[in-house]
């Protein structure tokens, strides 16, 4: 018989497409690329809880606590192929799919930290890192020890200490420059709404007795008129701006390390709060480089005109690792450095609201201009006053163009809040963006500053979700500890890491454990309008995930102090392991 060239070639290609179409399906689906078993899975994918916290019906909990809903996951390319069961998964196995073992660890959707300050969490491994200290000799010994290991003349740097616990005892530069005489120091506070530099530093910096403060800041002065070392609010930029620039390498290599640090601690996506031209510089460049190791939420700095004018004309960025549809603004100042604007006197200085608005570098038209132009705004607001007025703000914009309460606009922080203002949230739809942390670190003082009335209104997430609001948890890093672990803590508890006080501090605000994760991850994922492609674990969904060595749900519900032991196993982006313990 003879065979022709032709039916040999048709029998070598019937051959190879049979071939091909075994390498991309499994025997009961599709092959995976990477399958992770041996999981606790939340998904995620059941309803919401109700206001008061009350489980949905469909929510893996019965009687005895909550149980994991799936158990495997398979990943082809970015996206989600299966969840569910191990035999299930199973089918998604191929000869080259890469198969990891979690070994009981619980995967729950990617974390997202909707508030950050990447580039200072990157810098600060080069800093003094005041984080904690408790006393003006504590931290001047910090300085003193860094002094020595850098030559003479070169300025130092440092952050962390809290300027609202020290606000009723501010440090002063004589001390400090008697320690450390022969170094401009620079230190930041906690939040960023204060600054203390000894002698040389102002001295570099050109502050004297005759230096006006600019509008919205306060240099602290003595008796006789002398700058005492201090400087509050917009005050502080006086200092800073003198420090010498990194370069842009230097600054990009600051701001990939805090995303990788991100990116370690279990985050899959960052909310850029407040992003200049410089940083966005330093974006633009990673993501062009394909070095973004989360995915980067930016908020531009209304501060930055020249870069807001420039987005305008362009209009937002909505494909890629890097999304640029919000801009950030500030409206009002801290608490803690009593900056913050109160609609009645502050109980611990009488005569004296903070400041706001126009009087803090608000700039109205132009934030109305970006929202008009579809971009999210998320606005900085402290006091009751501040929200207040920031709600009017955006009540205002809604009212002129309607289209603009779509934006799912933010209040950054929602800190203080008059009785009366709650359901204005809900009712012109704007997210309340908060951070648990500052709830437990504010406690020491924040009667103080408002008086035992008013401090009901402050950090009030569970008021403002009986009012219909939504909310978002971040860390407002470098501020806070970003740890998951200490912000579901906190959420869940109204305690500190010392467990302190017992009972909770005004425990009637405080969330479920569902609810918290879910600030941290499905409610964060809205909030970027990335709701239909992350934020649960589902089939079609980006495979951004989370595993971790607790169970945040059943041990929040039952023993939440164990919370703070927790440790990230694992961080998955678009189907790319960024991060695994092991």
């Amino acid at each position: 018989m003879t065979i022709s060239i032709s039916f040999i070639r048709k029998l070598f290609l019937c051959c190879l497409l049979a071939l091909t179409s075994s390498c991309s399906k499994a025997p009961g689906g599709e092959i995976a690329d990477v399958l992770l078993t041996g999981a606790k899975v939340y998904t995620f994918a059941w309803d919401e809880p109700a206001v008061d916290g009350a489980t949905a019906k469909n929510a893996p909990r019965q009687t005895t606590g909550w149980r994991p809903d799936a158990e495997a996951i398979a990943i082809k390319g970015d996206r989600i192929i299966f969840v569910g069961n191990a035999s299930e998964a199973e089918k998604h196995r191929g000869s080259q799919t890469q198969v990891v073992d979690l070994n009981g660890a619980t995967i729950i959707p990617g974390l997202v930290d909707s508030h950050t300050h990447v580039a200072g969490l990157g810098e600060r491994q080069s800093q003094v890192d005041l984080t904690d200290v408790k006393t003006e000799a504590e931290a001047i010994e910090k300085v003193a020890a860094f002094a020595a290991k850098i030559p003479a003349g070169e300025w130092i740097i440092g952050q962390g200490w809290d300027e609202g616990a020290w606000a009723t005892n501010y440090p002063t530069m004589k001390l400090l420059s008697e320690r450390v005489p022969n170094h401009p120091v620079f230190l930041a506070s906690l939040h960023g709404f204060a600054g203390w530099g000894n002698r040389l530093a102002f001295e570099r910096a050109g502050i004297t007795r005759t230096t006006a403060a600019p509008v919205g800041g306060q240099i602290v002065k003595d008796a006789s008129g002398e700058p005492t070392g201090i400087l509050l609010n917009r005050a502080v930029t006086l200092l800073s701006s003198k420090i010498p620039p990194t370069t842009d390498d230097q600054f990009k290599a600051f701001v990939l390390a805090g995303l990788e640090q991100m990116a370690r601690d279990g985050y899959v996506a960052v909310h850029e709060a407040g992003v200049d031209s410089r940083l966005m510089k330093a974006f633009e460049s990673l993501e062009a480089e394909g070095k973004l190791p989360v995915r980067v939420y930016a908020m531009l700095s209304a501060r930055d005109a020249e870069l807001c004018h420039s987005w305008l004309k362009r209009g937002p960025k909505l494909e890629g690792q890097l999304v640029v549809r919000s801009v950030k603004a500030y409206y009002d100042a801290a608490l803690g450095s009593r900056g913050a604007r109160l609609l009645a006197d502050y109980s611990d200085k009488p005569g004296h609201r903070g400041i706001s608005g126009a009087g803090y570098g608000f700039d109205q038209q132009l934030v109305t201009e970006m929202m008009k132009a579809g971009f999210q705004v998320g606005i900085h607001a402290i006091g009751d006053a501040g929200n207040r007025e920031t709600l009017s703000f955006i009540e205002k914009v809604i009212a002129e163009q309607p289209s603009v309460k779509a934006n799912r606009n933010r209040i950054e922080h929602a800190q203080v809040i008059h009785p009366d203002d709650f359901k204005r949230f809900a009712q012109s739809d704007i997210i309340a963006s908060m951070e648990p942390p500052h709830c437990v670190e504010d406690k020491t003082w924040a009667e103080d500053r408002l008086g035992a009335e008013r401090v009901k209104g402050a950090y009030a997430w569970r008021t403002l979700r009986k009012a219909g609001a939504r909310l978002i948890f971040n860390s407002d890093l470098t501020g806070s500890d970003h740890s998951i672990f200490y912000g579901l803590h906190a959420a869940t508890t109204r305690r500190d890491k010392q467990l302190q006080p017992m009972g909770g501090w005004f425990p009637e605000e405080r969330l479920t454990a569902e609810e918290s994760v879910r600030a941290y991850t499905v409610w964060n994922a809205f909030a970027a309008f990335g709701e239909k492609e992350t934020g649960v674990i589902a089939n079609g969904r980006w495979a951004d995930l989370t595993a971790m060595d607790i169970d945040p749900l059943e041990v929040g519900t039952n023993n939440p102090a164990l919370l703070l032991r927790g440790k990230i196993k694992m961080t998955m982006v678009g189907g790319r392991i960024i991060f695994t313990q092991n």
